[in-house]
């Protein structure tokens, strides 16, 4: 086969040739393009407008276009696709269109692919090589309108009774299998409006330097500059200055369309989509990201939905997020961090992480790690502090029943800020980390709400409840909601405030306090003070806080990035147990969030009032945020109570609330005894078997003493990895 000239090829806007040294590939070359003469590959299902899409981001761009089908097919074959098709059937057809795929190569071109390319992976393999795969994921009923348009009712691959809707829903597997970026594309888009979105998504993908990360206490005139990415404030947890780390961009923005496109999809779905547009690609690809979020997300919940909302009554909704392995909302962050952690691990090091809780946080992080596999799971252990007085029995039970690998639970002889104050003590102490690095070869890291990592996922389930809502007919896209949290840490909260920066109409987010209601008094006044304020226990143990560490980033995002405000307030804090903010800011935090708070007296009879009702059983925190939200809330638009754990938990006050004689003394009877009483929710199977399997073992108890929980590292850090000698 000779040398052939561009109008030969009709290869519109390129300069093509056979390669001299090969009689078998058809090469384009082109200058070099922005992407460093990378391929901008257009994939998707037929339909899509890849070519249409194309030949504008080209013109854009000032680049050469491709259309697989008519200037690599039907050049090859010298005959219509159609006629090729028709000449051959099916799987024929795959096979060699993936054949003339494989023998063609470009470069700094922008390609629009055929749907049906991606079933090859050889030829894919090949073509990926030298290009950034943008996947334009179109809503399969636009998809469909246009075929119908177009008078086609069939596809490549589709059998003889398959609809068109079942064969697109089977090929999104190929098109998430390759891409590199997704462009969603709103119901009504305009061809101009995918492309400014191709265009934008390149230039994201170019710009990886401009999605980094800076602690809340970030001070420009002494910083090394040192970019942080995604990556880094994973495996760090805490800032190196104390502080927290937060995007510095903020959050992007979505557009009303976008979002309804999330209407109708899964939990996992909705999950996928939002985490590809907050974790640059060059951090996690998008490949290993889905591969993440299935696991997180599956049979490891009790219920399909994950995060199911459901009606209580009249504008109330509860979103049930204790459906995963331990039964609260940690769960929706934790089953997915661990993977996220070590996957941003460097490889030269082993890694502790060290856990604070005051309940929930403790066993979700050991269930979490425990989920790992192989070397992962060596690299990497767990030690949880939790107040010997300040957890549930059930709580205790559960995280005390993880004694395998690398993973134990130690009690303390105090409350949690307590244990929250000495952990991030020794991230701060240079001597102890340094000691740990070099003997051991082992670095500290974190998996509480302070970490990045624990915190994003949160923003999902936030814009799922208002999702929901939009699917069941509850509310138009745009309408408000309120959400009532009930909050202690202000990490659940946080990232509700961070959804609604996403574009998720909520109007004000409740804080839902227990009668140690510091944040509520802060939201209210202004003043923060630890002076003299004992922490008092309560029947909401996972909200019995007093130092709340996320309410950095709050004061963060509404003083728009005051990094100097947030370090003196909090380093005034840590010296001085008190901070007060003056009136403007207090009138902007009063925008975004309403604070109360409930008795523990109100917190039982709420819960036995709404059981008597309805059968509906609520925990202990769900029933505080009940009995805030009735009192705070106006209304005039939906509520959605954040029911952070299932009742199971906390089953001795919940039959003190229900006022059971007798309660049983093992933990099982009461969940048993519990689950004959309520017709919803289910009695949880996790938490039960777990139970039915750990019995009453024993556990380490410590004094609160610094140089104890020290000796505890140590200890847990020989171990599980090996001592460097």
């Amino acid at each position: 086969m000779g040398l052939l000239n561009a109008g030969q090829l009709a290869l519109k806007s390129a300069r093509c040739y056979l390669s001299p040294f090969s009689t078998s590939k058809l090469w384009i070359c082109t200058r070099t393009t922005l992407l460093g003469g990378k391929n901008i590959l257009l994939m998707g299902p037929p339909g899509a407008g890849k070519t249409t899409v194309g030949r504008v981001v080209a013109h854009r761009l000032g680049l050469p276009v491709i259309d697989v089908d008519d200037d690599v097919l039907e050049t090859t074959w010298k005959m219509p696709v159609a006629a090729k098709l028709a000449s051959v059937g099916g799987e024929r057809f795959l096979e060699e269109e993936g054949q003339a795929l494989s023998n063609f190569s470009a470069s700094g071109c922008v390609i629009s692919l055929t749907g049906s390319n991606p079933l090859h992976a050889e030829a894919m393999q090949h073509i990926s090589q030298n290009g950034l795969v943008i996947y334009l994921d179109v809503d399969s009923e636009d998809i469909i309108q246009r075929l119908t348009r177009m008078k086609v009712n069939r596809i490549v691959g589709q059998e003889a009774g398959i609809s068109m809707r079942d064969i697109l829903q089977y090929r999104k597997q190929f098109y998430e299998k390759w891409l590199d970026v997704r462009v969603l594309c709103g119901t009504g888009d305009t061809v101009e409006e995918v492309s400014e979105k191709v265009l934008k998504a390149v230039e994201r993908y170019q710009e990886h330097e401009v999605e980094t990360f800076v602690s809340t206490r970030f001070d420009s005139a002494g910083s090394s500059n040192q970019k942080a990415y995604f990556s880094d404030v994973v495996v760090e947890g805490l800032a190196t200055d104390g502080g927290l780390y937060v995007p510095k961009n903020g959050f992007p923005r979505i557009d009303a369309r976008e979002w309804l496109r999330l209407v109708d999809m899964s939990y996992p779905e909705r999950a996928l989509v939002l985490l590809e547009k907050c974790i640059h690609p060059l951090d996690v690809c998008a490949l290993d990201l889905r591969t993440m979020v299935l696991k997180a997300y599956g049979s490891n919940f009790s219920s399909e939905a994950v995060a199911p909302v459901k009606h209580l009554s009249h504008n109330q909704y509860v979103q049930e997020l204790f459906h995963g392995p331990t039964a609260s909302f940690k769960d929706l962050a934790l089953q997915l961090m661990p993977q996220l952690f070590v996957y941003c691990l460097p490889s030269m090091c082993n890694y502790l992480i060290l856990v604070a809780t005051s309940g929930d946080t403790g066993s979700a992080v050991l269930s979490g790690f425990s989920r790992l596999s192989g070397t992962d799971r060596h690299r990497t252990g767990v030690l949880v502090f939790f107040p010997e007085e300040g957890v549930s029995e059930i709580q205790k039970l559960q995280m005390i029943s993880f004694r395998e690998g690398n993973a134990r639970a130690v009690s303390v002889l105090s409350d949690f800020d307590f244990c929250q104050r000495t952990i991030k003590r020794m991230f701060g102490e240079s001597g102890l980390t340094g000691h740990l690095a070099v003997e051991y070869g082992t670095v500290l890291s974190t998996a509480n709400s302070i970490n990045w990592a624990r915190l994003l996922p949160q923003v999902v389930y936030h814009s799922s409840a208002y999702l929901d809502l939009c699917r069941d007919g509850v509310i138009k896209f745009g309408e408000p909601i309120d959400v009532c949290i009930p909050t202690g840490n202000f990490g659940n909260a946080m990232s509700a405030v961070y959804a609604k920066q996403m574009g998720i109409p909520i109007r004000k987010v409740i804080c839902a306090s227990n009668h140690n209601h510091i944040i509520t008094d802060f939201i209210n006044t202004g003043e923060y003070d630890l002076r003299e304020r004992p922490l008092m226990l309560s029947h909401s143990p996972a909200i019995d806080i007093l130092k709340s560490s996320n309410l950095e980033r709050f004061i963060y995002h509404v003083s728009d990035g005051d990094s100097c405000l947030v370090k003196d307030l909090f380093t005034r804090l840590d010296s001085q147990q008190h901070f007060q903010v003056g009136e403007p800011l207090l009138g902007r935090i009063q925008q975004e969030v309403l604070a109360g708070w409930c008795s523990e007296d109100d917190c039982l009879a709420a819960i036995q009032t709404f059981h008597a009702q309805t059968g509906y059983l609520m925990d202990t925190h769900t029933a505080v945020a009940k009995v805030v939200a009735e009192r705070l809330q106006d209304g005039s638009c939906p509520v959605v109570l954040s029911s952070t754990a299932h009742y199971g938990k906390f089953a001795p006050a919940v039959s003190r609330a229900l006022k059971i004689q007798n309660i049983p003394e093992d933990p099982v009877e009461q969940l048993k005894k519990l689950g004959s009483t309520a017709s919803a929710p289910q009695l949880h199977r996790d938490v039960l078997k777990c139970l039915k399997e750990s019995g009453r073992r024993g556990h380490t108890v410590c004094q609160a003493e610094y140089g104890v929980l020290v000796e505890e590292v140590e200890s847990m850090i020989q171990d599980s990895f090996l001592k460097v000698m």
